[in-house]
């Protein structure tokens, strides 16, 4: 597994979650936890509802890199990474800009039941599987610097290495998410609005890192040379 690739994950996670602490905070503070008096308890349902976040992150690099890998043999693979750092670095530009949600009937419905599922199963959320399952629902919302991981996965050429870059990316954004569960009402919003300013950067940073990794600078692990056609297949029983 590409470790470069994971430290990447990490560091967009990491940025990400000060967006995070806008976005997902209040639904971590809406979590039942008031009703639970064991401090053990409320630490393992807290951290339930994040092992089924970061899962489903690995389970979405799964599903991209299924879906991309026709696309990911030498010149594509190249091209595909090179376009997605541009298109990455873009979004970043763009990222303090003021957005209009896409109007996709179907995006819409699907996004409306994941809310409907979360709303319906908040309050009556009390054991471990529970807060499990609800951890897992809200890595389906929709969120812009999730989509920007996914992106930046859909150019990762083995499959193994989209879900860790997915699964890192989730890791990276635990430690603002258990800051907003244990303390969330000490997060002052001027301090969110700083935090969230340096997103864009390490945004960037990973749409620069792609780039690198399509140019073929023959740098290990940053910029490694792709190969341009698979390699022939190894005939085991020579006639």
């Amino acid at each position: 597994m590409n470790t470069v690739l994971l430290l990447g994950g990490l560091m967009l996670g990491l940025a990400g979650s000060f967006h995070c602490i806008g976005m997902c905070g209040p639904l971590n503070l809406a979590l039942p936890m008031h009703q639970v008096q064991s401090i053990v308890k409320k630490n393992v349902l807290i951290a339930s509802y994040q092992i089924g976040r970061v899962i489903n992150y690995a389970f979405l690099g799964l599903l991209i890199g299924l879906a991309g890998r026709p696309l990911q043999i030498g010149r594509f693979q190249q091209g595909l990474s090179i376009g997605m750092g541009i298109l990455i670095i873009l979004a970043a530009l763009l990222y303090n800009k003021k957005s209009y949600p896409l109007k996709w009937p179907l995006l819409a419905r699907f996004f409306t039941g994941i809310q409907q599922f979360i709303s319906k199963r908040l309050m009556a959320a009390k054991r471990v599987h529970h807060f499990f399952i609800l951890g897992m629902a809200n890595a389906w919302l929709p969120c812009g610097l999730v989509y920007i991981a996914m992106a930046s996965t859909f150019s990762i050429g083995k499959i193994e290495d989209s879900v860790g870059f997915m699964a890192a990316f989730g890791v990276g954004t635990l430690p603002s998410m258990l800051l907003v569960s244990f303390s969330g009402h000490l997060i002052k919003p001027a301090l969110r609005l700083s935090l969230q300013k340096m997103v864009p950067y390490f945004v960037a940073g990973m749409g620069i890192l792609l780039i690198l990794r399509g140019l073929n600078l023959g740098i290990p692990y940053l910029s490694p040379v792709l190969p341009e056609l698979p390699s022939d297949a190894v005939n085991c029983h020579p006639a």
